[in-house]
């Protein structure tokens, strides 16, 4: 399928997200386009997560076999996380919902619905709900989540691209839409893996998730 929406940058304000702006994104990933946004952390590459294709395409751009690719779930909330991970004790929810919305990435035991939804054996899913109103928006209105990978910068100073006009130009003939929402932040979410019922911090990035246990 060709997709009508050519290489765009469009702005959308965070603090109050133009609704026409947010079904344009979603229109390009419900047709299977790729979208560049923001996160509260860095900006993320994404796609709809039922979309096989899309997914594969992420993973040609990212120079990644998709059975290696650790691609985060960004949900708009806990609502869905059902969907994809084992059940989770009662202790480990009450610290997602304090946390999340946050620049966190939970690591859980994924049910059979991720190797299906990715045609991959992966045993684990990374979850995201990020403090963006953009982000949260576009997958409300999907209605599913999208599968999401940081946009890296080549610089050896700045691990991540934080212009999103910069951006654009660098991407803009491998993906369909580049959100603008303002500067990107240059701290990745910290990653925290929750596969055996404890909080294993495995990367440190912008969440402090002591706060919250």
């Amino acid at each position: 399928m060709i997709l009508l929406f050519l290489h765009m940058l469009i702005k959308i304000y965070p603090e109050n997200p133009n609704p026409k702006a947010i079904d344009q994104a979603v229109e390009i990933l419900k047709k299977g386009g790729l979208i560049i946004y923001p996160t509260d952390t860095v900006y993320g590459l994404g796609c709809d997560i039922t979309n096989q294709k899309a997914i594969e395409k992420i993973c040609k751009i990212r120079g990644i076999k998709l059975e290696k690719a650790n691609f985060s779930f960004i949900c708009s909330d806990l609502r869905h996380i059902s969907d994809y991970i084992k059940p989770i004790d009662t202790t480990v929810f009450r610290v997602l919902k304090k946390a999340l919305p946050g620049p966190f990435t939970f690591i859980f035991n994924a049910n059979n619905n991720v190797p299906k939804l990715l045609s991959s054996n992966k045993k684990t899913v990374g979850i995201r709900v990020p403090d963006n109103n953009i982000a949260r928006e576009i997958v409300a209105a999907l209605g599913n989540p999208i599968i999401s990978t940081s946009i890296k910068d080549e610089d050896e100073v700045i691990e991540y691209s934080t212009d999103p006009e910069l951006i654009h130009e660098k991407y803009e003939d491998l993906v369909d839409l580049v959100i603008d929402g303002g500067f990107g932040d240059n701290e990745a979410s910290t990653v925290i893996d929750c596969t055996s019922g404890d909080f294993e911090v495995i990367r440190e990035g912008k969440g402090d998730i002591e706060e919250y246990l």
